[in-house]
Parts: structure tokens; sequence; C-alpha cells
């Protein structure tokens, strides 16, 4: 069983910057793909981010290519996502993920899910 907590969400100006982090415990890290996901009151939780468990393998919504980077440090077991440029759209709960084998956009592959962080970006 793998636990997953999110950490870094906040409020912060739009043009400002914000990283996440998930720090996973209670399974092997290098075993999974990592995916970021979000959810806006009212909406279905969408795909934002996703890598495979060596980094080789990333994928970003068009939303936030560009702006967005997701990163993985297998040593330390967690994975970031670093939040550039943002916009007053990008406010949503932000959920990490994890999957056994490969990195995918659907959040319907996905096995273990964190609480989750608030970000706020006010304009």
């Amino acid at each position: 069983q793998v636990q997953l907590v999110e950490s870094g969400g906040g409020l912060v100006q739009a043009g400002g910057s914000l990283r996440l982090s998930c720090a996973a415990s209670g399974g092997t890290f290098t075993n999974y793909g990592m995916g970021w996901f979000r959810q806006r009151p009212g909406e279905e939780r969408e795909f934002v981010a996703t890598i495979n468990w060596t980094g080789s393998i990333i994928s970003y919504a068009d939303s936030v290519r560009g702006r967005f980077t997701i990163s993985r440090d297998n040593a330390k077991n967690t994975v970031y996502l670093q939040m550039n440029s943002l916009k007053s759209e990008d406010t949503a709960v932000y959920y990490c993920a994890a999957r056994r084998r490969g990195a995918r956009e659907n959040p319907l592959a996905y096995d273990y899910w964190g609480q989750g962080t608030q970000v706020t970006v006010s304009s």
C-alpha cells in the first residue's frame, strides 16, 4: 500500500510560482509512474502531468505545457510539480497519484492518491 502526501500549495498572485511536492511511502517508489491531477469545484478531476519511473517519459496537459515542470527524485521518494506563470484558472486542488508501471494521462489508470493540496491564484 502506497501512501502519498502532497505539500507546497498556497495562495499566490497571478504570474507567480509554486512548487508542489508529493512524498511517497509504503512501496518501492521506482515501481511507480506518477501523475499530477487537479480538480476545480464542480468539475471533474483533470490531468496535469505525468512521469514514468526513470523520468524519461513525461507528458503535460496542453493548458500547462511550457509553464509547469514535473520531476522526480527517486532517492527521496518524491515527485515535484514546478508551476510558473500561474493563472487564475490554475486555481484548484492538486493531487498526486501513483500507478504500477508507466506514465498515463487517464486518472482511472492510477491506483493510489494523495489527499490533495489547495492552490489559489489571485488575479
